[in-house]
């Protein structure tokens, strides 16, 4: 499971907890603390829980890294831990930090809960259809925005996209991993969901085999659509299949919830999620909120079969548009790393 369930011994109440923690992997220390809370937050909203108790911050810093730089890079990296974790609405407490030669940034998430505030991630049954709730492609954009500096790199896929188009799929890949998937945790219950789980390191096809194994029924998971970052398809391509994306296997970070929900549910839930209304990290506005609602697509069915999953042949491939930068996203703000943040935080990658 994405998180551990310890029931408590006061009657009815269970500890639910979890952590993650990695390297980075954006310019912006600032968006790679908001990146990682979230990221540890998804494994609670995976299983239908939108409230979090408390929250501890893993830290490493870089002993490459001077005086100055680490003054400058790390508070920003804390800051936006902290502030996506307010928005979840809860609060950092405590943590631990350690010098390391790389920089790790991470989390542990728990709260204590009662029994109808998770939803187990076991139940899905035959005819329940799958739902995404955030493209795929952030490795491929991540690391097309890094190949723009190596000419032997960039070679292979300037044919099928220009160095505009790559940035705007990294401030759109940023974007959606900064985003919270609360709101989707939410809709689990009102929509009745029967399992679901966050997609990240394994892929789109390794996290559904995973939940698949999993199930009480005798169920098989069939994946028809990839809805991916624009342009990030064809840069697989071009790259010779590069991160196995069409095939499900490039890794996610902050990757969406791939929920099993009832099929007469599932197109409900999608138009729910177009129309919340969310801010930067997916936190639910209040008074007509902040953002522009998230999309999530319809991309499989759930048959009869052994525990497994598989993406059929020919999937249909959902080209999913860029929706602005990050920049735009905060303007007026003055959490944005500056260039010279920036640069000490490259330098230590």
């Amino acid at each position: 499971m994405d998180s551990c369930v310890i029931p408590l011994r006061h009657g009815g109440l269970s500890l639910v907890q979890t952590t993650d923690f990695f390297y980075p992997l954006v310019e912006d220390p600032y968006m790679m603390g908001r990146i990682a809370c979230a990221n540890v937050l998804s494994d609670l909203y995976a299983m239908g829980i939108t409230e979090c108790d408390n929250m501890l911050m893993l830290l490493s810093v870089s002993q490459k890294m001077n005086e100055k730089e680490r003054d400058q890079v790390m508070p920003l990296m804390m800051k936006g831990f902290r502030d996506a974790a307010e928005e979840a609405g809860t609060s950092v407490t405590g943590g631990q930090t350690v010098i390391n030669p790389w920089i790790i940034v991470g989390g542990v998430a728990s709260v204590v809960c009662q029994p109808n505030d998770f939803i187990m991630p076991d139940s899905a049954v035959p005819g329940d259809v799958l739902v995404l709730t955030k493209p795929l492609g952030t490795q491929v954009a991540v690391n097309a925005h890094q190949w723009l500096d190596i000419s032997e790199k960039w070679n292979k896929i300037k044919l099928v996209i220009s160095r505009e188009e790559v940035e705007q799929a990294y401030q759109e890949a940023m974007l959606n991993m900064a985003t919270l998937n609360r709101t989707a945790a939410a809709l689990m219950h009102k929509f009745n969901a029967h399992a679901a789980t966050d997609i990240t390191g394994f892929g789109i096809i390794g996290h559904a085999r995973n939940l698949a194994q999993h199930q009480k029924n005798n169920v098989a998971f069939v994946i028809h659509n990839l809805p991916i970052i624009s342009k990030m398809a064809a840069i697989s391509k071009a790259g010779g299949n590069l991160f196995g994306l069409l095939q499900g296997t490039s890794s996610e970070t902050s990757g969406g919830l791939l929920i099993c929900l009832p099929r007469e549910q599932a197109a409900r839930f999608c138009a729910e999620m177009k129309s919340s209304r969310v801010g930067l990290s997916g936190a639910v506005g209040q008074d007509g909120g902040a953002g522009d609602g998230q999309q999530a697509w319809i991309i499989g069915i759930v048959e009869k079969g052994n525990r497994c999953a598989r993406i059929i042949d020919k999937p249909r491939i959902i080209e999913v548009p860029y929706r602005g930068s990050v920049v735009s996203a905060q303007e007026g703000s003055h959490n944005n790393a500056s260039p010279t943040e920036v640069h000490c935080f490259l330098a230590v990658l």
